[in-house]
């Protein structure tokens, strides 16, 4: 008996432990990827019908998921912010079905943000396919190596099925070597301190391409981050001669960006 109830209990959807505001918890979902693989999702959404205006949502190069295996605070914080504003959310996890725990410490990596971006364009694709999803109010949001991947959305023929994007703390050295645009309604934030995705880069970038750059005196890495002590740690790419960076969470630029994306996702 107690085999046969596992084996339903497998069986039924998937909902994370962690809840949304004392509301819904995340579904996870599964869908087909553009490179021969299905990915996996975390579904969280408003009560009722909908159908709901969505944002895909890109975690960084840590990956999705806290040590304790539920979604990273940061993703998890946003998610409960912008259900409870009406939007539903999709949060896209490109490591885990690839079998890939973390990448930044890794210099040649096996997933690219151009890679990446295939994904973000597989969630559109079967939002598209969903009756609780408004096709023409899909947005994105991506954090650091998810901020990279979301320019390379961006600057994708295909942005315009998208109506903003959204790239916080991106890597930007790469994209001012290419001829780099913005085909939709692209934002950048960044921590004027960051010493892990620098901000002079991205605001060149930015004015270059047609995008809105937003920079955050003081702040570093993970400036948003619901709780995270500043603090530093080893990383590639650092643009310190020790290899460290720092990261952490600064409440003032926090406030600031978080009232800045809900503007943005209202605009028409």
């Amino acid at each position: 008996m107690i085999g046969n109830l596992l084996r339903v209990l497998q069986l039924a959807p998937l909902l994370l432990a962690a809840t949304l505001g004392g509301a819904r918890a995340f579904e996870k979902v599964s869908f087909p990827s553009r490179d021969a693989l299905d990915l996996i999702g975390w579904l969280a959404r408003p009560e009722g019908a909908g159908p709901f205006p969505f944002v895909i949502g890109l975690h960084g190069c840590a990956g999705l998921y806290a040590r304790s295996g539920e979604i990273g605070a940061r993703e998890n914080d946003w998610s409960q912010r912008l259900t409870q504003a009406g939007y539903a959310v999709l949060l896209v996890d490109s490591f885990g079905p690839r079998g890939i725990k973390a990448l930044c410490t890794e210099r040649e990596r096996s997933l690219t943000p151009a890679g990446r971006a295939r994904d973000a364009f597989a969630a559109v694709d079967w939002l598209n396919r969903q009756s609780f999803a408004a096709s023409q109010r899909i947005s994105l949001i991506g954090w650091s190596n998810g901020g990279s991947t979301a320019l390379r959305v961006a600057d994708s023929p295909e942005a315009k099925r998208l109506r903003h994007v959204i790239a916080f703390y991106p890597g930007c050295r790469v994209m001012l070597k290419r001829d780099w645009r913005a085909r939709t309604d692209t934002a950048i934030f960044q921590g004027l301190a960051d010493d892990w995705t620098p901000a002079a880069p991205c605001e060149e970038l930015a004015q270059r391409g047609g995008a809105r750059f937003v920079g955050f005196p003081g702040a570093y890495h993970d400036f948003d981050h619901p709780g995270l002590p500043l603090r530093e740690r080893k990383a590639a790419y650092s643009q310190r001669p020790d290899g460290m960076v720092t990261i952490g969470s600064d409440p003032k630029a926090r406030a600031e960006a978080i009232d800045a994306v809900m503007a943005i996702l209202k605009t028409p």
